[in-house]
């Protein structure tokens, strides 16, 4: 085999896995909102306008006139339902001399995967201390982007993925400055560390063949920045804030293995300092709380997310090529309440609307994400004057989607082998239950 011919195998090998990260999540796509149990309560409805540690990660501007410090902390657990089924998937081995001519086959294996996505627990947690009566400073750790999916090794969906993990870890630090007593500001500096691993299996020349497999590891710290504003007065708060997209750039290893034949097995082997680079959007954030009685908050919130900025997935040498994703811009929309049931006791509810950025026709197994609605209950009881407990549940319903992405492994070489992916995502939903503490000092 020549050299001209290795590198092509050596990046299509990596073409049908793509550098991306598997799951139906709980935000969009594969973003996690669940960064504050008391925001849970009400569907993350009021987050960008309201006040204290609990809405760092949504608004720097919010811990501005703090009077007293604060630590929040929380944990929520996260239960995944659904499964992506197969609606008749084929793929195409290429033809070899002496050969009959190959015609598209069922791709074979079990054609429904069960809960592909791992339950897992967020942490999240953040503090701040006012300087004097206007300016406070702040930090928020947050995991905006993680979980663990993973398909069986006769899942039909296997040549798209069998185990992806992402690990997310977004460090904030902020400050918040009220210029004057109506108007808030703020600004943060967002410091991501991001670790990957992925694997798909590869088809071999012959179906009688077992099929072979690639992993991909990566790491790597990146940077984003995070600018908020809030308007206050005696009934109402308006909040606008912007986080910035960041660019992911990460370094690590490609493996391959398992390919066999003379044309194939030359490509079993692994690429130390292998590269990724991609964008995760930025969000645009406009959010409001209005005091309806004495007792009565109403919240409301719209987040816009330039999901179209994560176009594609460029690998750097020696795989160069990149890998178009074509998500699109999207949104969500949020409603809910506060209301305080005695001097302790607060109660929440409220609904949220997302729109998936994934679209009809590219879309895969990697991430069967869908519109979902969110509809969430939860409360807080003021233990002492100084601690208040959080917790809060939701339901997350998914529609049903496509999985529609066709792909080819060996892209553009003579053994190009054509995958058309036709399966679905079906009964689809997600429990997720949080609970957390406020400390004031």
């Amino acid at each position: 085999m020549t050299k001209s011919f290795k590198a092509p195998l050596l990046a299509t090998a990596i073409v049908s896995s793509s550098f991306a990260f598997a799951g139906a999540a709980y935000g969009q796509a594969f973003y996690l909102q669940e960064q504050s149990t008391r925001g849970q309560g009400r569907a993350f409805s009021g987050e960008g306008a309201d006040t204290g540690a609990s809405s760092l990660w949504w608004n720097p501007a919010s811990i501005a006139g703090m009077e007293r410090g604060e630590a929040v902390i929380g944990a929520s657990a996260i239960i995944p339902k659904g499964d992506v089924v197969d609606n008749g998937t084929l793929i195409r081995r290429p033809t070899l001399p002496g050969q009959p001519v190959q015609t598209f086959q069922p791709v074979g294996g079990n054609r429904v995967s069960s809960d592909p996505i791992n339950r897992g627990v967020v942490p999240s947690g953040a503090v701040a201390i006012p300087l004097n009566d206007r300016v406070a400073v702040g930090l928020a750790v947050t995991s905006p982007y993680s979980f663990t999916t993973e398909y069986d090794a006769n899942s039909w969906a296997r040549y798209s993925a069998l185990k992806t993990e992402l690990r997310t870890i977004d460090i904030q630090p902020s400050v918040g400055i009220a210029v004057l007593d109506w108007l808030r500001v703020g600004g943060a500096l967002n410091v991501e560390y991001t670790k990957a691993e992925l694997g798909n299996a590869l088809p071999n020349l012959s179906s009688a063949l077992p099929d072979g497999f690639q992993r991909l590891k990566g790491d790597g710290w990146d940077l984003g920045w995070s600018a908020g504003v809030q308007l206050h007065n005696d009934w109402a708060t308006v909040g606008i804030s912007y986080k910035s997209r960041i660019k992911h750039n990460l370094k690590g290893s490609l493996e391959v293995g398992g390919l066999l034949g003379q044309i194939l097995s030359p490509q079993n082997r692994t690429v130390d300092g292998a590269t990724a680079t991609f964008y995760t959007p930025a969000q645009i954030i406009v959010a409001g709380r209005f005091r309806a009685t004495d007792k009565l908050t109403l919240n409301a919130q719209a987040v816009r997310f330039t999901w179209a900025d994560f176009d594609a997935i460029r690998l750097g040498a020696p795989i160069n090529q990149a890998i178009p994703e074509n998500y699109k811009n999207s949104f969500s929309l949020a409603g809910g309440f506060d209301y305080a049931a005695t001097d302790r006791l607060t109660l929440r509810a409220g609904a949220q609307r997302g729109i998936t950025p994934t679209q009809n026709g590219n879309r895969d197994a990697r991430v069967p994400d869908a519109n979902r609605w969110n509809y969430s209950i939860g409360g807080s009881y003021k233990v002492t004057p100084r601690f208040t407990l959080d917790a809060a549940g939701s339901y997350i319903d998914f529609a049903n989607a496509s999985i529609d992405r066709r792909t080819a492994a060996y892209a553009g070489t003579a053994v190009q082998t054509p995958i058309l992916t036709n399966g679905q995502v079906q009964n689809a939903r997600a429990f997720v239950a949080s609970i957390g503490g406020r400390f004031s000092f």
